[in-house]
Order: C-alpha cells, then sequence, then structure tokens
C-alpha cells in the first residue's frame, strides 16, 4: 500500500479531489502531534479555503478531530443527554437560562462551555459573576452533579478537541476563519467530544454574528445537523437573527442579573422567545414531549411557577456559588461608574449594530482582547430600547457601565454610532428565522 504523504494530500485538494478518511486521519494526527509542520497544514487549509470540502469529507473531519483528544464520558448517566450550542452573538446569555429551565423539565443537561473571546461574551465568565460560582471541575464531580440535580455548566477541559486549537490558531492568522465546513467540523467536533447524546444548534445570521446573512447561516446549520445525524447524535439547529444585541444587557454580571429576571418569569421578550424554542427543541430530542408546541407549555409553566429559577439555585449552589443573589441581585459586582447617552432626535430606533454595543462593551472591560486578558466581570452596556421601539429626543438610550481604567470616550463613540434612529418605524423580521432538523 502507497504510504500516505502529506504533499500529495495538499496536491491532490489544490487540484480539487476528495481526500478519503485515511489521509484526513493522517493529517489531523500529524498536525496534532507536530509530525506536520505548520506551512503544511496552513497550504491545506487555504486550499479547501478555495475548493471546500464534500459533506462527507466534513464528516470526516469533524470526527479525527474529536479524536484527537479526550472525550467527555457521560454514559453512565442515565435518560438522553442533551446539549446546546450557539454560533456566537452580542448579549447571548441563553445557557444561563435554558440550561435551568430545559432540567426543570427533567432534560438532562451536562454541558462544557467555554470563555469570551473579542467582542462575544463566554458562559464560564458570566457565571464566574456570581460570588464563589466554580466553572473549573473534575470528571468525577461533573457527574455526580448532572445525576444528583440535572444540571451542571463547567469550563471546558484542556484537551478537549486539541487539533481543534491548532487549526484555529492557524486559520486565524491564514485568512481561512470563514469556511463553512472548517466550521462546522470544529464546532461538532467539540459538541462530540462533550459526550451528548443530543444536539441543539442557535445558528445566529445578522450584523452581530458570525454569519452575516440567512443562506450562509442556512448551509452552516445544514452541514451540522448532517454531520450530527451520520454520527448517532440526534440533532436539531434554529436560525435565529442577530441583528441587535440578544436582550438589554451586555456584560457578564449585567447578563446574570437578565438571566435571573427572565428565570422568574419576566425579561426581555426575545431573550424569553429564544429560550422557550430552544428549550422545546432539547425536550423534544430528549423525549420529555411529542411536539415543540407541547414542550413549550411545560416550560412556560416552568417559568410562572419558580421551578426554573428553583434549578438555576441549585446549580448555583451544588458549584459552589451564592444561591442568594437569586433574592438579592446586589451581590453580583457591579460598576463604579454609570453614563447615559440619550437620543439626539426623536422617532423610531431603525437600528442598534450589535457588533458595535459588543466592541462597546469589550473596550469597558467586559471582554478579552487576547486570551489573557483580565475580565471586569461588573463592566458593559444596558439597552433602554429595541429596534421599532418609539424614541423621544432626550430619552436614554443606553447606559455604559464601568470602573476606572476603562476606555470609556471610545466606548460612548462605539454604542453613539450603534443607533440610527429614523421617522418611520423600520421593518422587523421574526427573532426565529429557520428550523432544520
Amino acid at each position: 500500500m502507497k504510504a500516505v504523504r502529506m504533499y500529495d494530500i495538499i496536491l491532490k485538494k489544490r487540484e480539487g479531489g476528495e481526500l478519503d478518511p485515511a489521509e484526513i486521519e493522517y493529517w489531523i494526527k500529524g498536525c496534532t502531534g507536530g509530525t506536520i509542520p505548520d506551512y503544511q497544514t496552513a497550504a491545506l487549509l487555504m486550499a479547501i479555503f478555495f475548493r471546500g470540502l464534500s459533506r462527507r469529507e466534513t464528516t470526516g473531519l469533524a470526527m479525527s478531530m474529536y479524536r484527537s483528544g479526550e472525550a467527555v464520558d457521560l454514559s453512565e448517566l442515565p435518560g438522553v443527554k442533551v446539549d446546546k450550542h450557539s454560533t456566537g452573538g452580542v448579549g447571548d446569555k441563553t445557557t444561563l437560562v435554558l440550561g435551568p429551565l430545559a432540567a426543570s423539565a427533567g432534560v438532562t443537561v451536562a454541558k462544557m462551555s467555554g470563555r469570551g473571546l473579542g467582542h462575544t461574551g463566554g458562559t464560564a465568565d458570566k457565571l464566574e459573576s456570581i460570588p464563589g460560582f466554580r466553572v473549573e471541575m473534575d470528571h468525577r464531580d461533573f457527574i455526580r452533579q448532572v445525576r444528583e440535580i440535572g444540571l451542571a455548566v463547567a469550563a471546558q477541559t484542556g484537551n478537549l478537541v486539541p487539533a481543534d486549537k491548532k487549526l484555529y490558531a492557524l486559520r486565524d492568522v491564514t485568512a481561512t476563519v470563514d469556511n463553512v465546513s472548517l466550521i462546522a467540523a470544529s464546532v461538532m467536533s467539540k459538541k462530540l467530544a462533550s459526550g451528548a447524546d443530543a444536539i441543539v444548534l442557535d445558528v445566529k445570521a445578522g450584523r452581530g454574528a458570525f454569519m452575516k446573512d440567512v443562506p450562509e447561516a442556512e448551509a452552516l446549520a445544514g452541514l451540522m445537523v448532517d454531520i450530527g445525524k451520520s454520527l448517532g447524535r440526534r440533532t436539531a439547529a434554529l436560525i435565529t437573527a442577530m441583528d441587535e444585541p440578544l436582550g438589554l444587557a451586555v456584560g457578564n454580571a449585567l447578563e446574570v442579573r437578565e438571566a435571573i429576571e427572565t428565570l422568574r418569569g419576566g425579561g426581555p421578550g426575545d431573550l424569553r422567545e429564544l429560550c422557550l424554542a430552544l428549550g422545546a427543541e432539547m425536550a423534544v430530542l430528549a423525549g420529555k414531549a411529542r411536539t415543540a408546541a407541547e414542550a413549550v407549555k411545560m416550560l412556560e409553566m416552568n417559568l410562572g411557577n419558580g421551578r426554573a429559577l428553583a434549578k438555576f439555585g441549585e446549580m448555583i449552589k451544588a458549584q459552589g456559588g451564592d444561591p442568594a443573589v437569586l433574592e438579592n441581585p446586589g451581590l453580583i459586582p457591579e460598576a463604579a461608574g454609570k453614563t447615559v447617552v440619550t437620543a439626539w432626535t426623536g422617532g423610531y430606533l431603525a437600528w442598534c449594530d450589535a457588533m458595535g454595543i459588543g466592541l462597546a462593551a469589550m473596550n469597558l472591560g467586559a471582554g478579552r482582547e487576547t486570551r489573557e486578558s483580565a475580565i471586569d466581570p461588573a463592566a458593559g452596556v444596558v439597552l433602554h430600547k429595541k429596534v421599532g421601539q418609539p424614541v423621544a429626543p432626550g430619552e436614554p438610550l443606553a447606559t455604559l457601565h464601568h470602573n476606572s481604567g476603562s476606555r470609556l470616550e471610545r466606548a460612548l463613540e462605539l454604542v453613539r454610532r450603534a443607533f440610527v434612529i429614523r421617522e418611520e418605524p423600520p421593518e422587523t423580521r421574526s427573532l426565529i428565522i429557520k428550523k432544520i432538523n
């Protein structure tokens, strides 16, 4: 049998050929193990960027990446374990609401979450703004907690899909990040390694999302659903709008407060709507409801009767946090300074640039510019208006929460530029754009 050579793999893909599973496995093993130099992997990534990957190749790549490191074994837990993944957005605190909400309906939620980088926040950082909360857990404690209360959210382990870390670092510096197949393989390899039996995907489309338009988001969602199903995972995806921030709060502690308000049965309408839609998919995949409509009724009831909020309290206590924050949000860090941005004219809010708001929050200290950057848990932006609402001159549009050392002037400039006010109300699209399963 002819030996596999990296040169031949690069040439084959450059000429538009389809890589077989053995060639993909050879590449990923060599890339991760250091036997294939970075310049050859970079060359192959560029060939993939221009020539693309077939669905078969993309599935093979996801599988090889998944096998590159440790995997979380959830087999000893009863029932269907369901995970949720979002492609990222501004103010996306859905896991904080969705985890307890789904668990309150009997869904087993064992979730590994990452930290934030750039203008998008990380669930682990948000949870750590709760006094005492621990996101670092060993496997034994993680499994024990899920068995006892049906819910745990922990930071990703260091050796979870090392191939993805290596490939992403190279994609980031070779302008090959925005390729649908590479994105799909990256996401699904981590979801496979997280050990879930079923996966619900929230694929964002819009100005504040990675996928800027709906057709791109549909292509990514369809590919990820295909990968999940072909590898034996129950998988469904929702295409959701990310033209403006989700909810009103952007920033770690601010988003925790908003999540608590939502679990109390209140909160912003768009956040509640999204969590109910995603939670319904989780409940159906877990066999806790026959239809999404049936699941939504059950979840709405648990928001109203306090079960979802109580489940969040159980998780906080189990992971070392102070559940008193549910009754006294003042225990969560609060910024020393607050600066209000007001409307310069009247009319209707026609646009709120999610990217601009996210970057403003990062400048205030809510996000990281590099992985080594420190987070200010209290920093961020709270919006007072959603797109389509009427605005009066001088009315507050946003409040910036900041401490000393933040780049307040830059953040103020970004927030002011993020808002567009017009005389006529704008056309708005639905939050839930499409379901793919």
